[in-house]
């Protein structure tokens, strides 16, 4: 069986109620790294494919 990970902040063990933080304070600061848009999912557009998604049909 795989050891757990520490924590993604600090990496001390997780707390079972806050996995995978340690505590109520590096949830929070991962929180505000999402808000602050320090994290990002890369993504690609395709305007090929988005044909007809706008709703703007023309009418």
């Amino acid at each position: 069986m795989a050891e757990p990970r520490g924590c993604p902040i600090c990496g001390k063990p997780p707390d079972a109620a806050l996995r995978p933080f340690c505590s109520r304070r590096c949830a929070d600061v991962d929180l505000a790294r999402w808000l602050r848009g320090d994290y990002a999912v890369p993504a690609v557009e395709d305007d090929a494919g988005m044909e007809g998604v706008s709703g703007d049909d023309g009418e």
